[in-house]
């Protein structure tokens, strides 16, 4: 009975500390912080034996420190001021200058009578003018501002290119009218077309039959037509031939175009 008592008093004896803790280690924690600085310090002095230690007392200073090494010098890349930009007009009948068409090269220069030089101011001052193109052995009566429609799809242009027509054969006006023999010299006229755009008629189905059979056979057919606007008719004046190098002949020469009035 005693034994029992005895060891049950064991037991619930608790175990009380008498000085905190905290108080106890308080005396070294400098001393494990200051072992912990020491090591630190002594293996960067050997890793970097040319630099000198850091002192853990002094605070971090927050200014930048100076930049020793000057940057490298990019290319600039210059954007041309707009001011030195030509102003082009947008308008309805502006050509681009990339959509302008390629100048022909001859190897003669233009002949003209004296009959036609002194009536061709004439037809050039009196406007509007009309003139029957030919394109691909048809003739086409134009003026300025007209649609035109050809009876077939022209390969390899595209909305917006401009064209230029560069054969006709009747170039006039309300009371002139110049002739070709058999067509007038391109050089004497600027007739530029717009590519409006592709237009298509519908569907034809067309049946076909060979005699004594039964079977009967439809083809499909639906044509495509290009779609044109004429921009500008101009007959050039005496004074721009004569700039890009025409000749005056005499009446018994051979000459491109002859000028007829109406009245």
């Amino acid at each position: 009975m005693f034994s029992r008592t005895a060891l049950r008093s064991a037991f619930e004896v608790r175990w009380t500390p008498s000085v905190l803790p905290s108080l106890s280690f308080a005396p070294i924690l400098p001393q494990r912080a200051g072992l912990h600085q020491a090591a630190s310090s002594t293996v960067s002095s050997e890793i970097h034996p040319h630099k000198s230690p850091v002192n853990p007392s002094s605070p971090l200073s927050a200014t930048p420190r100076a930049q020793t090494s000057q940057p490298e010098h990019l290319p600039e890349h210059r954007v041309p001021s707009e001011s030195g930009a030509r102003f082009v007009p947008v308008t309805r009948n502006h050509i681009p200058p990339e959509k302008l068409p390629i100048q022909p090269t001859f190897t003669a220069p233009l002949k003209m009578t004296k009959s036609l030089v002194s009536t061709l101011p004439h037809l050039t001052t009196q406007s509007p003018h009309y003139i029957v193109a030919h394109l691909h052995a048809r003739p086409y009566l134009l003026t300025a501002g007209d649609h035109l429609r050809l009876p077939f799809h022209m390969p390899k242009v595209k909305p917006g290119d401009i064209l230029r027509f560069n054969r006709a054969s009747v170039i006039g006006s309300r009371d002139f009218t110049l002739k070709g023999a058999p067509y007038i010299d391109e050089r004497m006229f600027e007739c530029r077309v717009r590519v409006l755009g592709v237009d298509a008629e519908p569907m034809r189905i067309k049946e076909k039959t060979k005699r004594r059979q039964r079977h009967t056979q439809h083809i499909r057919s639906k044509h495509k037509y290009t779609l044109m606007r004429v921009m500008d008719v101009k007959v050039k004046s005496v004074e721009e031939l004569l700039e890009e190098g025409a000749e005056v002949v005499e009446e018994g020469d051979l000459a491109s175009a002859t000028m007829e009035s109406k009245a």
